[in-house]
């Protein structure tokens, strides 16, 4: 499950980040630490998604959970 969770987060971290970065850009915030703090947070922001993601392709990779 971890090396499902280091691709997603590949994937999910330059979404997130891209579009943090796009964000503070459309506000007008040229700072070159506005926009790496941007990119930061949306990389610290896909841990929780990537683990998230992972954990419930992966359960559904080993069969449906019966309630």
């Amino acid at each position: 499950m971890l090396r499902l969770a280091a691709v997603l987060y590949i994937l999910i971290a330059s979404a997130l980040g891209g579009a943090a970065v796009i964000l503070v850009l459309s506000l007008n915030m040229m700072g070159g630490w506005q926009i790496a703090g941007a990119f930061l947070v949306g990389c610290l922001l896909s841990f929780p998604a990537a683990w998230f993601l992972a954990r419930k392709i992966y359960g559904e990779m080993n069969g449906p959970r019966h309630v």
